[in-house]
């Protein structure tokens, strides 16, 4: 188990100790699925009443060891806020560059998923050629790659996530926002999910049914729908957190 200092959850408002609880369930769900990168990945969540402020892993924590307590507090400055944590610099640039230029965003999730990398080196990676691409392909941003940890890819990144909150990071991996931790979760997914059918269809030897325009269309209005109810998400997260408790895993409340 990790050494990382523990925070007391008197030391906070009950509404950043349940988002607290909410991120490290999330990160457990992301190891659960496979998406992790040892520890270069990073998920966050602006911190309720407090829009300048978002929590984010604590770099020297595996997925699965990370706790509520651990998350590192940060501002839009990068400046650490309480007890002192190691932050990955890359991560705090995606991060605070989000933050900054979507008011609404309150939730960011990033990974270097197999599929992801892959599809990020295409010039437009995606297709419409399934029902799980239809689910993004209307929201579906490309980012060009930058400097790590630098201010101008910190602003070019806020640039490219005004356009939409399905980013394919071009040479890198794959960025979902939202505004909720659920709703991020499942945005993230179902990239997943068309990036990995997307890599598939490249290896049959023959090109793919592409699905009909005036289809598209319908799917990319009932897909604004869907994605702006407050549910959404909801009963995924719920369910892969149901999961964890019968693996014993999530032991992350704490």
């Amino acid at each position: 188990m990790s050494n990382v200092f523990q925070l007391d959850k008197d030391q906070m408002s009950a509404a950043e100790w349940e988002i607290r609880c909410d991120l490290a369930a999330l990160y457990r769900v992301v190891d659960h699925l496979g998406w992790t990168d040892l520890l270069d990945t990073h998920m966050s969540v602006r911190v309720p009443g407090e829009p300048n402020a978002f929590l984010i892993n604590d770099y020297e924590e595996m997925f699965d060891e990370i706790t509520a307590s651990s998350l590192v507090k940060m501002d839009m400055d990068g400046n650490v806020l309480g007890r002192q944590g190691r932050h990955n610099a890359a991560g705090f640039t995606i991060h605070s560059g989000v933050y900054k230029a979507r008011p609404d965003a309150n939730c960011v999730m990033h990974t270097h998923t197999r599929a992801g990398g892959g599809v990020s080196l295409m010039k437009k990676g995606i297709r419409p050629i399934s029902q799980d691409a239809l689910h993004i392909y209307d929201d579906l941003v490309y980012h060009e790659y930058g400097v790590p940890a630098s201010k101008e890819e910190c602003e070019a990144l806020g640039v490219s996530c005004q356009a939409g909150s399905h980013v394919i990071l071009h040479n890198h991996g794959l960025l979902a926002v939202g505004d909720t931790i659920p709703g991020t979760l499942r945005k993230l997914y179902m990239m997943e999910r068309a990036c990995e059918i997307e890599l598939i269809s490249r290896q049959l030897g023959e090109e793919p049914i592409m699905i009909e325009d005036s289809i598209i269309e319908r799917a990319a209005r009932r897909m604004k729908q869907v994605r702006a109810e407050p549910a959404y998400g909801v009963s995924y997260f719920k369910a892969l957190k149901r999961q964890l408790e019968k693996l014993g895993k999530n032991d992350c409340a704490r």
